[in-house]
């Protein structure tokens, strides 16, 4: 797993804050792990990660978000997965706070 989590060197002296980095980092690998293990391990942590990277939206003058990928076996599995459809050719506002309150657990 070290090599698919690119990390430039961190100095951290505070306990704290060490204990948060670390924290982030084992999270960031159990969400992963949870992904593979619900797609699955179909897909490779790397797949996932490259996938992940490249789902981005375009702002549309405040009104609404343009998905600028698309879809296909990996992105129809993480749709599935998470409960809710991102790849629509225009996402409003409004249903894109409701997705994401959503994967936040609220409903």
């Amino acid at each position: 797993m070290k090599t698919n989590f690119e990390a430039r060197p961190v100095f951290l002296r505070d306990d704290i804050r060490i204990k948060a980095h670390f924290l982030i980092c084992f999270l960031s690998l159990v969400i992963y792990r949870y992904l593979e293990r619900e797609l699955k391990y179909v897909f490779t942590c790397e797949t996932i990660l490259d996938k992940l990277k490249t789902m981005n939206f375009a702002d549309i003058q405040e009104q609404g978000f343009i998905p600028l990928y698309t879809r296909d076996k990996l992105t129809y599995a993480l749709h599935e997965i998470c409960g809710f459809d991102t790849d629509y050719k225009f996402i409003t506002k409004s249903h894109m706070k409701t997705i994401q309150k959503k994967s936040k657990g609220r409903k």
